[in-house]
């Protein structure tokens, strides 16, 4: 067999898996020419996605990304992972209505840690180049900053969607904003990206880095977009501040839990873009998914058996469906609910004979803060014995009750004893 011969065949099976699940690939011959280059001359591409770390859990809409760039690490190339705490002060206006809160570089920092952490649950470590872009962006001037913009015209960055939304619309842009897409752009420049990798609404940003790489004498990368994953609520894309994720590095239960949440037109999406499962495995879930006499929940249950074992060791997804199957189809109670006694909520300043419901929450982590407790009370999400509670105000005597059990949501329990 020729070497020609073996450069294509290695190019097909390359070829075959960068682009399973992508929307866009561009420009499809120059990102061909690329992959047979870095084949014939056993050098790999340096693959690049950026990530802002402006909440502190990565969900499964971010796996998408990730798992794309675990094929390429496989094949071989070389993964750059950019961490935005400098564009993360910026906030992507990508698919937004409005400008986004400007978060303190303290909290992005912290934010960070987690994600570094959670990366490589899928990625190889010791294959992965991690980079802050605060690195490159801290060192500058503001004569560069004026450099970078000359790169670059009003009349491109309104082209973007959003922006002209905005602007026709009458909702203000901030100069800082038009800034992101450079920002974005010139960590393509600082790394010498071959290929960046991105959801399909980060499409302009991505060409930007082609344009910012060109006007700074670097080789243009090539771009590959991927799809939006829904949210749990089945209409908009997985979010935090939707509260319509699920976290990567959530108990098996909750993820377990959630994935039963999502509503049945949306199983074979999440399947397809959530899971590594065959191209055969595929078309048999969509058969069985278009079967009357097939109950969706049963093919939802595997899928939230299989997304609990991606992150997970094996086993854990079986362990949660049967938890599941016992609390919720059987209407019984976790075996494990945590507890907690008069000397630990003493601990947290608590009072036990005038025990504030609030204030138990959220010491006890069944809710992130004061308010947000508030908000899940208001929402009928908590009871206590099965009552539900509806007053933010409501107070109680621990030894007033035999047991107390408290519910939060569909799956937090927590027992309080005397």
């Amino acid at each position: 067999m020729t070497d020609d011969t073996n450069i294509q065949k290695e190019f097909e099976h390359q070829w075959k898996i960068i682009t399973r699940g992508t929307v866009d690939v561009l420009p499809e011959d120059e990102f061909q020419a690329n992959i047979k280059e870095s084949i014939k001359e056993n050098k790999p591409l340096r693959i690049k996605q950026g990530f802002d770390p402006t909440a502190p859990d990565i969900h499964l809409g971010h796996t998408i990304g990730i798992r794309k760039l675990k094929q390429f690490q496989d094949l071989g190339h070389k993964i750059v992972l950019i961490v935005g705490d400098y564009t993360g002060m910026v906030g992507d206006p990508s698919g937004r209505n409005s400008t986004r809160p400007q978060l303190v570089y303290d909290q992005i920092m912290k934010n960070a840690e987690t994600y570094q952490e959670q990366f490589f649950k899928i990625l190889d470590k010791s294959k992965t180049e991690v980079h802050f872009n605060g690195e490159w962006f801290k060192e500058m001037s503001f004569s560069d900053v004026m450099n970078l913009a000359m790169k670059f015209t009003i009349a491109r960055l309104l082209e973007r969607d959003d922006f002209e939304k905005r602007l026709k619309g009458g909702v203000p842009i901030s100069i800082h904003e038009l800034f992101y897409p450079l920002m974005q752009a010139y960590d393509s420049v600082a790394i010498k990206a071959d290929v960046e990798i991105g959801a399909t609404e980060q499409k302009f940003n991505l060409l930007a880095g082609r344009t910012i790489q060109e006007a700074y004498g670097v080789k243009k990368q090539c771009i590959l977009t991927l799809p939006v994953l829904v949210g749990t609520d089945g209409i908009q894309r997985m979010s935090k501040s939707l509260g319509n994720y699920i976290g990567i590095d959530e108990s098996p239960d909750e993820i377990f839990g959630k994935t039963m949440s999502i509503p049945d037109d949306v199983i074979f999406s999440y399947f397809e873009m959530a899971t590594e499962v065959t191209l055969e495995e595929l078309e048999k879930i969509k058969q069985r998914l278009s079967k009357p006499d097939v109950n969706p929940m049963d093919i939802k249950k595997g899928l939230g058996e299989c997304i609990v074992d991606m992150y997970h060791p094996a086993g854990s997804g079986k362990k949660a469906r049967d938890e599941f199957e016992r609390v919720f189809s059987n209407k019984q109670l976790p075996d494990d609910i945590p507890e907690v006694n008069g000397q630990q909520l003493q601990y947290w300043e608590l009072d036990p004979e005038k025990l504030y419901l609030v204030g138990l929450m959220a010491k006890s982590k069944m809710a992130k803060s004061n308010s947000e407790a508030r908000k899940l009370i208001q929402a009928g999400a908590v009871s206590i014995n099965g009552q539900k509670i509806d007053n933010v105000g409501f107070e109680f005597n621990v030894s007033d009750y035999n047991e107390i059990i408290l519910k939060v949501g569909k799956r937090r329990y927590l027992k309080i004893k005397s």
